[in-house]
């Protein structure tokens, strides 16, 4: 499994995953996830790479009085939110390669559209694996390849087309863990099985097409790295190329292609 690039995340940009990213993205995923790591009433549950909180957050009517929820995350800035959001939840931060928890605390860990960003994945998972009790259960979610996107491929190769490869790199870090094949051989060779994966769509919506270009670039370094023509050339062709995308109401409906993955940790002989 390849590392990816990675930048810490200011609160601003904290704020704004909560307002737009989470409600019109990543909201409709966290019960799949759930699914996938088995979680129900009673589950001890551990969510890495928690950012603002929304698959523990979502898990708190599954898992009921007799469950407990740990959102875990290394950024500052997305545990303020999650803390204002889910004062009850207990959220900490922590690096997901060195988890400050002992053996087999956790009946389910899950990780939502996260594994993609860490420095060193196989590490990630072994300590996903190794704070999971043996037969508990590990759930995760990443985006699909971007040659699987039907509307983030042609953005990125229009952002390229005027930014140059550096463009592609950074915009492209977000779905460079989406082979499924490649993502469900590593969980193995780790040691969890059985492994349950699938592949479904979902929708990512915003304003505009603008607002799409306006999130992804302004998200990542690449805008400090463009001119203001280069960014106006961005947004222009994007519009153009993904018109179709604009619904009756005005806004802005794109399609989501992600792997949810569930594993098992095998149980102690």
């Amino acid at each position: 499994m390849s590392t990816a690039e990675a930048f810490q995340i200011p609160l601003a940009v904290a704020e704004s995953y909560e307002a737009t990213f989470v409600p019109r993205m990543f909201q409709e995923w966290a019960p799949h996830v759930l699914d996938a790591a088995h979680v129900g009433p009673g589950t001890s549950l551990l969510d890495v790479a928690c950012g603002t909180g929304i698959v523990a957050r979502t898990a708190v009517d599954r898992v009921g009085d007799d469950g407990t929820i740990i959102g875990v995350d290394l950024n500052g800035a997305m545990l303020t939110v999650a803390r204002r959001v889910a004062p009850d939840v207990d959220w900490r931060q922590g690096d997901v390669a060195d988890l400050p928890f002992e053996d087999g605390t956790f009946d389910a860990v899950t990780c939502q559209m996260a594994m993609m960003f860490f420095p060193d994945r196989d590490r990630a998972v072994a300590e996903m694996i190794r704070v999971t009790r043996p037969g508990g259960w590990i759930g995760l979610a990443v985006p699909a390849s971007l040659d699987a996107q039907p509307a983030y491929r042609p953005f990125v190769d229009i952002a390229a087309r005027h930014s140059g490869p550096e463009a592609r790199a950074l915009l492209g870090s977000y779905w460079n863990c989406g082979d499924a094949d490649e993502l469900v051989a590593g969980l193995e060779q780790a040691g969890l099985g059985p492994v349950d994966r699938r592949t479904r769509t979902g929708t990512a919506t915003f304003d505009s097409s603008d607002a799409l270009v306006a999130t992804e670039v302004e998200s990542t370094p690449l805008i400090e790295r463009i001119d203001e023509q280069t960014y106006a050339r961005i947004r222009s062709d994007v519009g153009e190329a993904l018109a179709h995308y604009t619904t009756p109401d005005g806004l802005f409906e794109i399609p989501f292609v992600g792997h949810v993955v569930g594993a098992q940790v095998p149980s102690a002989s």
